[in-house]
């Protein structure tokens, strides 16, 4: 599994033997609000954990933990899912970062990183992103990426409190990417 990291932001593979440092982040309350996944305990925290690591093992996803280089500190989580090897197209998603890291450039330094990696170590033609509609913040922050608005998939996600979400699916194409990196990460 890849370590993805510069001179901010360190992606590191999530595995049961280091998840334990996302139990304090993953309990602040409404984090994963807009998410169908349920991270609220420690054993709830490993079984998703679980979920990722099967995937890994099923090839269909990479999950990574988040430290924060500048605060020293573990963040959150993230992960390449969806993963189709035969068309080249992944999601980037089932991110979730504590609310100190927010709005702090944290984000735009993991999404550079591996959409980066997407594009130009894995070779992938697509990149992938679906979030809750009433998402605002999320979705003002994909687009900020360069990422366009493909359509929306009416009522397709049960939530935890029964609640069936709208999911808006971004995308950025292999060719879009030597511009959005130029323009929107060109700092990175």
């Amino acid at each position: 599994m890849s370590i993805l990291e510069n001179e901010r932001i360190l992606l590191s593979p999530l595995t049961l033997e280091n998840y334990h440092h996302l139990i304090e982040v993953a309990q602040e309350k409404d984090l994963v609000y807009y998410s169908p996944s349920n991270i609220s305990s420690s054993e709830k925290l490993r079984a998703y954990v679980k979920v990722a690591l099967k995937g890994f093992e099923d090839k269909t996803s990479i999950p990574f933990l988040i430290f924060d280089k500048d605060k020293q500190q573990y963040a959150g989580s993230t992960r390449f899912g969806l993963i189709n090897w035969e068309n080249k197209v992944l999601h980037i998603g089932w991110t979730w970062i504590g609310h100190e890291f927010q709005g702090t450039g944290l984000n735009t330094h993991m999404k550079f990183l591996m959409l980066h990696h997407a594009f130009e170590t894995l070779e992938f033609e697509k990149v992938e992103f679906r979030i809750d509609e009433r998402n605002q913040k999320s979705r003002k922050a994909i687009e900020k990426s360069g990422a366009k608005l493909e359509g929306i998939l009416r009522k397709d996600t049960v939530m935890n409190d029964g609640f069936r979400r709208s999911t808006c699916c971004y995308g950025i194409l292999k060719g879009e990417w030597p511009t959005i990196k130029a323009t929107v990460f060109g700092a990175y």
